[in-house]
């Protein structure tokens, strides 16, 4: 009876010296923490002592008493060293200390314990991103979330860390591609592309930089795939329309403007889709058309030729004559524009019934061609006309009784031909191209100026 006694007393002279835990403590009205994943205690692991120390611990922690947390957390590891929950509790609260070396040993040793066990590798994945190990941190959140696919903040927290993670490859991208180091941005774009295969705008700025890099067929492919995914993005019709351009498919290119200039009016992209067409139909020109602006001298032909393109509107509205027979201009390039120049009385034909396009042009032949458009924008704006009355401008090699002295005195008069740097005109030098194609674009500037 006294060693029973004697025994009773010692146990309870232990209990009194040990390490004394809180009561349990009140539910927490707001978790601390609520984003932690409860550290759930699997079917047939530890102790009722260590489960019921163990979610003493987890309510302390989120009342915010760590100490306390702590306290209960070691008790429930005192009854059962493979409680690994409890270590998950310990891990948080280093996590939350932000002890992250610490707190990654805690979860380390759960994992070992239960390689599937989530609350163990999601607390694990946010230890790993802390220290900045962002790939293995992705690892550990999958894995925890192929273990407890009901986990959502774990689902939320890997779409959140993927995404955030894309988005680092896209800015890295662009910057590659800013910089012109276009094999890397290709590489960069490629990567973000494998996670988002559908996405339009990848497949447009990586279009873009396969253009820069000259592989036009892997534009067009990716370009052609962004417009499949956004049909009414006007950048995809942009990007699309350069590709084009920069194979020299000009019209084509000019469409794809204009479908984006429909979806999202642009002044500047307007402009460039006039220059597209004027150079698709400049491209689509005889090779002799073409030669103009380089030609040392222009002919007949050439020079009809350029009259009724640029000036077609002027021309159409005047003609004058409606039968005109010319008998040496079958088979011949500018046959039809010879044939519209003819009919407004812009360039005469022979009373032989010739034209004789390959007759060079001189600058007094010029003169008298230019008066005659003169004439017609002159029934179209009268006011403007009254401006180019000859003044008696006298030429020192051009008398005013000479036959092109009427016309080459209006011409200058108008601005559109200009005289020698002495002040002579050059009557019989022959006109080079870039004379021609400069007179042409005068006159239809004044062709285009606004009736008062």
């Amino acid at each position: 009876m006294k060693l029973r006694a004697l025994a009773l007393s010692l146990l309870l002279l232990a209990a009194a010296c040990g390490p004394k835990l809180p009561p349990a403590p009140p539910a927490a009205a707001v978790p601390k923490y609520p984003d932690l994943i409860v550290p759930s205690v699997p079917r047939d692991l530890g102790t009722p002592a260590a489960i019921e120390r163990h979610f003493a611990g987890w309510g302390w922690l989120q009342n915010g008493d760590l100490r306390a947390a702590e306290r209960n957390f070691n008790a429930a590891l005192r009854q059962s060293e493979s409680f690994y929950p409890a270590e998950v509790g310990l891990g948080y609260i280093a996590l939350v200390q932000k002890k992250h070396k610490e707190a990654l040993q805690h979860f380390d040793r759960a994992v070992v314990l239960n390689p599937r066990y989530a609350p163990a590798l999601g607390g694990r994945a946010e230890a790993l991103l802390a220290q900045g190990e962002e790939a293995e941190a992705l690892q550990s959140l999958d894995a925890a979330l192929q273990a407890d696919p009901s986990q959502v903040t774990v689902r939320t927290r890997l779409d959140v860390l993927r995404f955030r993670g894309q988005q680092q490859g896209i800015d890295n991208a662009r910057k590659l591609a800013e910089a012109n180091r276009l094999d890397e941005a290709r590489t960069a774009y490629a990567a973000a592309l494998s996670a988002s295969p559908q996405s339009p705008f990848l497949h447009r700025e990586l279009a873009d930089v396969e253009r820069r890099a000259g592989r036009l067929d892997a534009a067009l492919e990716h370009a052609s795939k962004a417009l499949e995914l956004e049909p009414d993005e006007p950048r995809s019709h942009v990007v699309l329309g350069e590709i084009h351009e920069a194979r020299g498919e000009l019209a084509r290119a000019a469409d794809e403007f204009d479908t984006a200039l429909a979806l999202q009016p642009d002044e500047p992209l307007r402009a460039r889709v006039e220059s597209l067409r004027s150079r698709a139909a400049f491209n689509a020109m005889p090779p002799e058309y073409r030669e103009i602006e380089t030609a040392t001298a222009v002919t007949r032909g050439q020079m009809a030729a350029l009259f009724a393109v640029r000036l077609e509107d002027l021309l159409a509205d005047a003609r004058s004559v409606s039968a005109v027979v010319i008998t040496d201009t079958r088979g011949h390039w500018a046959s039809p524009y010879i044939l519209t120049a003819a009919r407004a009385n812009i360039l005469e034909v022979y009373p032989n019934h010739t034209f004789q396009p390959e007759t060079v042009v001189r600058r007094g032949d010029l003169a008298r061609m230019v008066s005659r458009v003169l004439d017609l924008v002159a029934r179209r704006n009268p006011q403007l006309a009254a401006s180019w009355r000859p003044s008696g401008r006298k030429f020192p090699d051009l008398p005013q009784g000479n036959i092109n002295y009427p016309a080459a005195a209006l011409a200058v008069e108008a601005g559109v031909i200009a005289p020698a740097a002495d002040g002579s005109f050059e009557a019989s030098r022959p006109v080079t191209g870039a004379e021609a194609i400069a007179a042409v674009t005068r006159l239809a500037a004044l062709a285009d100026q606004p009736t008062r």
